[in-house]
């Protein structure tokens, strides 16, 4: 293995995350990096526990003068989105990841680049490997399929956590300290497909929308980047509205957390009608780019008339119901929070849409700090998805993060950073979903925090994270560690 991070401080957090890297370990395919961390463990002499989700806590005692200290938890997950460019060829189930430094960053190589949240683990793994720090008696907890619906938080055993103090590592912004998230629900709709054969008279276009940044739906929702999923229901319509098209497959985004960059679909229209096809297409990107001239200046729509035709397409019923769904299901920002300013409190992320041989799925991401909220956005796109002959199920749902107005952790972190910085912290609450709040329901009486070093970009291909902010969030916690009494 090629060490690029080697020389970078502090030493054994870089060497712990090149370590992870090299291991894929997307949502889903953890086995191998849950293995990973028993055998760190096992080399380490600590207490451990693999359960049967693959979450592993590993255990060490207090160092000298914290025996008493309230147990630690410092929290992670081991799984990573796994995003690459188009014309990347990686693959996530075995190939490790390509590691890069640029200036003061660390990058992957047209990959995403797992620092959400195997910075977290790395810098769990440097605590436990060495005795010249003092601490509490800490748990180290990295759980599994955090990025898909938390299923490892959710399938945790609490009897296997004795402490009730968790610093979750899962922020991306230094500086500011994370005491509340959104709560959230995964909503799956399909809308059933009656397929047709295909009428040769009938011309065959592919159209995809490609060059949107995307991101992560909790962090970047708020940033107005276009949506290639909801961006191609406006291309559909505005074609349906002038001549009769039929689909014959729909397919966009790869996880439901992630703003879709790429769509695709082939419709088939009558040869008459192509000038219309091609006219509406150029519109609707002129459009776009107006738009999204300042989040997304990069957007294009790919055109061409397909010389080999699929063979099957839907029915005009079938047609119509995906597309008016697709248009007309809420997307993006629907509230913001009337108690912290700036903080949005509601939205949507139609992260995916998969086309099979009875119907087309829709996997859209809710998050709300509201419940009654969530629910009620959950509720609309069923009624959507029945006016257009499909239903909807939930999946991973998880609960909001509230606020403790006498948090004991978080009178240490704000006391630490201004004694280390000679300023206030910065005391906030996210959109994005943190399994503090399911760590918090589980548990009972749970005091938390969440922080984290400068990462930019997360859950896209251009994911990269700060070195310097690395360095500086590692020396904050181990001093945070060394006032907890």
């Amino acid at each position: 293995m090629i060490e690029v991070l080697k020389d970078l401080q502090p030493v054994d957090v870089f060497k712990y995350f090149e370590k992870l890297s090299q291991i894929p370990r997307g949502s889903g395919n953890e086995k191998e990096v849950s293995d990973y961390l028993v055998s760190f463990a096992k080399d380490n002499n600590l207490e451990y526990v693999q359960d049967s989700a693959l979450n592993v806590v590993i255990r060490k005692k207090a160092s000298q003068g914290y025996e008493n200290s309230p147990i630690v938890v410092l929290q992670g997950h081991m799984d990573m989105v796994n995003e690459k460019n188009s014309d990347v060829e990686h693959d996530f189930t075995k190939d490790p990841l390509k590691l890069r430094i640029v200036e003061d960053r660390v990058y992957a190589t047209g990959t995403t680049l797992g620092a959400d949240n195997g910075i977290a683990v790395a810098m769990g793994l440097a605590i436990l490997a060495s005795n010249e720090y003092q601490h509490p008696a800490i748990e180290l907890l990295v759980t599994t399929s955090e990025e898909t619906g938390m299923d490892g938080a959710m399938a945790l055993d609490p009897k296997n956590i004795k402490g009730r103090t968790l610093i979750n590592i899962d922020s991306e912004e230094e500086g500011t300290l994370l005491v509340s998230c959104a709560g959230g629900v995964t909503a799956k709709a399909s809308i059933p497909v009656k397929f047709e054969s295909v009428n040769e008279n009938l011309v065959a276009y592919s159209i995809k929308i490609i060059g949107l940044k995307g991101g992560h739906s909790g962090m970047e929702i708020d940033k107005e980047r276009g949506n290639s999923n909801k961006l191609m229901g406006r291309v559909l319509i505005s074609i349906l509205s002038e001549i009769d098209i039929r689909l014959s497959s729909l397919n966009g985004g790869s996880k439901h957390n992630a703003i879709p960059r790429e769509t695709d679909a082939v419709i088939l229209v009558r040869a008459e009608d192509s000038v219309i096809v091609e006219k509406k297409i150029s519109e609707c990107e002129e459009i776009f780019k107006n738009e999204l001239r300042t989040p997304d200046p990069d957007i294009r729509i790919k055109f061409e008339v397909l010389q080999n035709s699929p063979t099957q397409m839907f029915s005009k019923e079938s047609t119509k119901n995906v597309v008016n769904y697709l248009y007309l299901i809420i997307n993006g920002v629907t509230s913001m929070s009337m108690d912290i300013k700036g903080l949005v409190e509601s939205s949507l992320n139609l992260g995916v849409i998969t086309t099979y041989e009875d119907g087309v799925e829709f996997i859209s991401s809710i998050r709300s700090s509201v419940r009654s909220i969530k629910n009620e956005l959950y509720n609309r796109l069923s009624v959507t998805a029945e006016i257009n002959g499909g239903s909807v199920i939930s999946e991973s749902s998880y609960p909001e993060w509230a606020y403790n107005p006498d948090s004991k952790i978080r009178t240490v972190f704000e006391n630490v950073y201004e004694k280390m910085y000679g300023k206030k912290p910065h005391i906030s609450a996210i959109h994005a979903g943190l399994e503090c709040g399911l760590f918090a329901e589980k548990f009972g009486e749970l005091d938390a925090i969440s922080f984290g070093p400068n990462l930019y970009d997360v859950h896209t291909p251009n994911e990269n994270m700060s070195i310097s902010s690395v360095r500086r969030t590692w020396e904050y916690l181990l001093e945070v560690l060394k006032n907890i009494k």
